[in-house]
């Protein structure tokens, strides 16, 4: 058995510790009323349904005139009455009848009678006798949306445990809602462990770092939904990682912290969860950067709230944030599971590789030379070079039993949220 193999022996894939600890967690069951803006990144807590049709009449995709079809398929040559007009917001209150035509906008009313819009482009109006010629041939329905194209009244516009994005809030105010009801965000209490990690802003002595964990973490918990609790840098100690896990379990539905998470004399994790009665689920991942992982539940009468412990890299805490510990999080709030995107996408580099983890590069997307888009490894590899992931498109999979890469091999593209539209 390779050292790696041995070293990855007994580690538990992303998946499964998501499963083990989202068995034991306390869903969130408070929910609060908030208006649209208000409610983007949030969870929907009951599906929203529409309570008519959108749109509510049948109206014109195109400037031009509406007639009806039959009349205009028998009379190809025939000079068109116009009797009115009818612009958005301004309907024509008349029925239009054989010979006779309307000038329509975009989203007008379409009148009764009619049945169709020629575009103003293929018309030849007459001024002075108030007549229009259509040249084209037209179908019933052309170039007219039907009332009810966009929604249906009772159908499902969004359904329970989305996430709400910008569209979901676009399509809420067109049904007419001002209002959504969300679930309340999770508390999650959030620190960095380490004497040699400072505040950014500050002077670094020799062998110090700024902490760059704790904004990065921040804006991805704050992205998701979440309200953050901001409990500092701790040391490395027992008796303080103690201190703080304790302080934030009282007040917070589920607790993160970076570093400190592997089995050396300044890890602290483990001995601070169990202080504190944290039931460990887990200790390490197989996956690469991100292996020394670990999760554990705090458990009561109404289910737990987590500890999740991430890496102190920066590119390990990264990935294992958003494979393993964000999943659980939206678990907690209710979120519909969310499959993440993997796109087959050939390699453009080779790379050699161990048996026995998943590994993620950071990569960017590129053409190849005959034209389809092929993946080329961006930055550094290690799992503190956090320049890597700036400019990256994502990050490649590359499956557990796989021992080597070669240029041309198929492998999972995973996107980053900020590179998509």
């Amino acid at each position: 058995m390779s050292d790696s193999a041995r070293l990855y022996r007994g580690s538990l894939s992303p998946e499964e510790a998501v499963r083990m600890l989202c068995d034991g967690v306390a869903r969130q069951q408070e929910s609060e009323t908030l208006p649209l803006k208000a409610c983007v990144g949030r969870i929907l807590t009951s599906s929203l349904t529409a309570t008519a049709d959108l749109p509510a009449t049948n109206n014109a995709a195109v400037d031009g005139y509406a007639v009806k079809a039959a009349f205009l398929e028998a009379n190809p040559d025939f000079a068109f009455r116009v009797i009115g007009r009818a612009a958005a917001g301004h309907p024509f209150n008349e029925t239009v009848g054989d010979g006779q035509a309307v000038r329509i906008f975009t989203g007008g009313v379409m009148p009764d009678g009619a049945d169709v819009v020629a575009m103003h482009e293929f018309c030849q109006f007459d001024e002075q006798t108030s007549t229009v010629t259509l040249t084209q041939k037209l179908k019933s329905g052309a170039n007219n949306r039907p009332a009810g194209e966009n929604l249906q009244r009772g159908e499902t516009i969004i359904a329970a445990g989305t996430r709400l994005g910008t569209a979901d809030i676009g399509i809420a105010a067109a049904a007419g809602f001002a209002t959504l009801s969300v679930t309340r965000r999770l508390r999650v209490g959030l620190m960095s462990m380490g004497d040699e990690v400072v505040e950014t802003g500050h002077n670094l002595a020799p062998g110090h770092l700024h902490d760059s964990n704790r904004p990065m973490l921040t804006t991805m918990l704050e992205g998701d939904g979440h309200e953050v609790v901001d409990y500092g840098i701790v040391g490395d100690s027992r008796a303080a990682l103690t201190d703080a896990y304790s302080r934030a379990l009282a007040d917070c539905d589920a607790v993160l912290s970076s570093g400190g998470a592997s089995d050396g004399d300044e890890d602290h994790t483990q001995s601070a969860m169990a202080d504190n009665n944290v039931d460990p689920v887990f200790w390490r991942l197989a996956i690469k950067p991100g292996r020394p992982m670990s999760g554990g539940i705090l458990r009561n009468g109404k289910g737990g709230k987590p500890v999740l412990c991430l890496p102190g890299n920066p590119v390990a805490a990264y990935v294992c944030f958003r494979l393993a510990a964000a999943p659980v999080l939206s678990h907690m709030i209710g979120a519909t599971p969310r499959q993440i995107m993997k796109l087959p996408v050939k390699s453009g580099f080779a790379h050699r590789k161990s048996a026995g983890r998943t590994e993620y590069l950071r990569v960017r997307i590129e053409d190849g030379e005959d034209g389809l888009p092929v993946m080329q490894l961006h930055g550094r590899k290690g799992a503190g070079v956090l320049s890597s992931l700036t400019g990256a498109h994502g990050l490649v999979e590359i499956p557990v039993d796989n021992e080597g890469v070669a240029v041309g091999d198929w492998l999972r593209f995973i996107p980053f949220r900020e590179t998509g539209l």
